[in-house]
C-alpha cells in the first residue's frame, strides 16, 4: 500500500458516480459480514443508497480510503443545524482485510477536523462486542464509554405458549386502542410527533447532548427513505379514546431480502399512562404481527440501554436474550 493510500479523501454520494457508492456499499456490506457471519446479507446497493439519505434540518460529511476503485475504509459524519449544535456522530468502517494499516486513524482524523470545521466540540460513536478492536480503538482515540447498552435477540420459534394472548389481553372497559400503520396518517402526524419525543426521557447515561426535538418533516423523510430502500417499517400506537392522545408505541423494521431478522425500534409509553402493562401490550401485539405478517422471521433484535430496567423487564419476560453488548462513545475535540 503507498502512502497516498492512507489519505481519507473526501467522499460526496450526492455527486459520485454509482459505482463509487455501490464500492462503499461492498465495503459496507463485507465488513457487515465478516462481524456477523450468521446474519442475513447486507446488500451493497442498498447500503449505497442509504449514503444519500439526510435528515431535514442535518447535514453529513463522509470520506473514504481508496485502492484504485475498490473504497478501503469509509466515515461519515452526521450533525443538526438546528439542534445539540456542540455535537456531531461518527460511523467509521475499515474493511477486514486492510486492517492495522493505519486507515482508521487517518479517517478518525478525517472527521474529527470535519467536526471542528463544524463547530462541533464531541463527537458520539458506537461499537458493539462483535468487533472488539472497536472499543480498543475508541480508547485510543481518546473516547469515554458514556451509555453502555444491551443487544438482545428473540427466537421466535421459542416463544412461550398463550404469553402473547394473555399480555394481549385488556381488561373490561379499557380506555386505549391502538393504531396499526406503515405510514403515519395526516391527521395523526403532530400527534405521533410529540409521542416519538418521549423517547427522550429513555436513559442518556453520561452522554452530554440535550434532547432531540422531532419535526413532521423529519418524521415523513424518514418513512421515505425507509419506503425507498424496500423496508418495512411497521408502527403501534396506543389512543387514549378519552382525550385522543397517543400515550404509547412501538416500532419494527423488516427487509424481504433479510427476512430471518426484524429490527425492534423505539418502544415508548408517556410516563403519565405508565404502570397499566401499555408497553407489553404493544409489544404483545407487535410480535403477533411480526409472526403474521413477515414471512421467514425467526429473530427479532433490539438494544436497550443497561440502566433500562423496565423495558429490560419486559424483553427478558418475552423472551429475548442477550446476544451482544453495544457501547455509545463520546470524543471531546479539543
Amino acid at each position: 500500500m503507498t502512502p497516498s493510500a492512507l489519505t481519507a479523501f473526501p467522499f460526496d454520494p450526492q455527486e459520485a458516480s454509482p459505482a463509487q457508492r455501490r464500492a462503499v456499499g461492498q465495503l459496507l456490506a463485507e465488513s457487515h459480514a465478516s462481524a456477523l457471519p450468521t446474519d442475513p446479507p447486507l446488500e451493497p446497493e442498498l447500503e449505497a443508497l442509504a449514503l444519500r439519505h439526510v435528515t431535514p434540518g442535518e447535514a453529513s460529511r463522509q470520506v473514504a480510503v481508496w485502492s484504485g476503485e475498490r473504497a478501503l475504509a469509509w466515515g461519515r459524519l452526521d450533525y443538526s443545524h438546528t439542534q445539540n449544535l456542540h455535537a456531531a456522530h461518527a460511523r467509521l468502517v475499515v474493511h477486514p482485510d486492510a486492517r492495522r494499516r493505519g486507515l482508521g486513524r487517518a479517517v478518525a482524523e478525517a472527521l474529527r477536523e470535519a467536526a471542528r470545521e463544524e463547530g462541533r466540540r464531541l463527537v458520539t460513536f458506537s461499537t458493539t462486542s462483535h468487533v472488539p478492536a472497536g472499543e480498543a480503538f475508541a480508547r485510543f482515540l481518546g473516547a469515554e464509554p458514556a451509555l453502555p447498552m444491551r443487544q438482545s435477540q428473540l427466537d421466535l420459534a421459542g416463544l412461550e405458549d398463550g404469553l402473547l394472548a394473555r399480555w394481549s389481553t385488556r381488561p373490561a372497559g379499557d380506555p386505549y386502542r391502538l393504531h396499526r400503520w406503515r405510514r403515519i396518517p395526516d391527521g395523526f402526524l403532530p400527534r405521533m410527533v410529540n409521542l416519538m419525543e418521549v423517547m427522550n426521557t429513555a436513559p442518556k447515561g453520561d452522554l452530554e447532548v440535550d434532547d432531540w426535538h422531532l419535526t413532521p418533516e423529519m418524521v415523513r423523510a424518514w418513512e421515505e427513505m425507509t419506503q425507498e430502500a424496500g423496508e418495512v417499517r411497521w408502527l403501534l400506537a396506543a389512543e387514549d379514546t378519552r382525550t385522543g392522545e397517543l400515550v404509547g408505541y412501538t416500532e419494527t423494521f423488516w427487509h424481504p431480502t433479510r427476512a430471518a431478522l426484524v429490527y425492534q425500534g423505539a418502544t415508548a409509553v408517556r410516563p403519565g399512562a405508565r404502570g397499566q402493562g401499555l408497553g407489553q401490550w404493544l409489544k404483545a401485539q407487535m410480535l403477533r404481527h411480526v409472526l403474521a405478517e413477515c414471512p421467514g422471521a425467526r429473530w427479532v433484535r433490539t438494544n436497550n440501554a443497561e440502566e433500562n430496567a423496565a423495558m429490560l423487564r419486559i424483553n427478558v419476560a418475552l423472551g429475548f436474550r442477550p446476544w451482544a453488548s453495544f457501547t455509545e462513545w463520546q470524543l471531546r475535540l479539543d
